[in-house]
């Protein structure tokens, strides 16, 4: 028996939705995707996200899972990555849900990322602590221990050498600074050796578009733990926005 349920991935350059069968993570329709509004504001993002649920048809009793590039807190987002500041503690989930006209699941995108990965993806069957991070304009971080997620975890912007070392260790990092391979991943040793000395884990999950050229950089780290790349791609924003929304209506 299928489930379904839609999700949104709403990202600083594009924002995608399609409907997920969440008994399989597989996507049932074609990914409808369409270009952020310049300047990123509020009701701009919603009016293209109104679109996108209006093409895409889903019956009304289908739940919705949105992610979003931000610290998500009782439907608040608490900061804002690559889009408008007026989202600094705006109200957003109650404009989804008016603008939409039915109830919504509003979650970060990274935890819904790596909630994806833990059920359908590269962590699935994996216990103990599993760390997902997103290598791409910043480094987006998900906790996810014995399959709970744990939400906002900010673990891109840990301080290594007087610096966010995010503006070290990203892929935008690494194109900025004209980075071998070599040299990027080193950087991200430094990096993923402090997370390890603090938490622990017993497996690294790697996304972002960058992880499609894992066999560059992911053998050049020495870490304990395993450390892999995700497999679910562009997509896992979309299925685990949905795949929340279907577990928490």
């Amino acid at each position: 028996m299928t489930s379904l349920a839609v999700g949104v991935d709403i990202g600083g350059t594009g924002i995608k939705g399609a409907i997920v069968d969440t008994t399989t993570g597989e996507l049932t329709t074609d990914r409808i995707k369409k270009a952020t509004p310049e300047g990123g504001k509020p009701h701009d993002i919603v009016a293209v996200v109104v679109e996108i649920l209006q093409e895409l048809g889903p019956d009304q009793d289908v739940p919705v899972g949105v992610c979003f590039p931000a610290v998500v807190r009782e439907g608040k987002t608490m900061s804002a990555a690559n889009v408008s500041k007026k989202w600094i503690g705006f109200e957003a989930e109650a404009l989804f849900e008016k603008e939409l006209g039915r109830s919504i699941h509003f979650v970060n995108d990274a935890d819904a990322a790596g909630f994806a990965e833990q059920q359908f993806g590269a962590a699935k069957g994996r216990d103990g602590l599993v760390i997902m991070t997103t290598l791409g304009t910043g480094i987006g971080t998900a906790l996810i221990n014995d399959g709970v997620l744990i939400v906002n975890a900010e673990l891109g912007h840990l301080e290594i050498d007087g610096v966010d070392y995010e503006t070290k260790a990203s892929f935008a990092a690494k194109e900025r600074d004209d980075l071998s391979w070599k040299h990027w991943a080193k950087r991200l040793q430094k990096y993923y050796s402090r997370l390890e000395a603090l938490l622990s884990p017993e497996l690294f999950v790697v996304g972002g578009g960058v992880s499609k050229q894992y066999e560059e950089f992911l053998p050049l780290l020495d870490l304990q733990a395993d450390i892999i790349p995700a497999t679910l791609r562009n997509n896992a924003g979309i299925i685990g926005a949905a795949t929340l929304a279907e577990m928490s209506k």
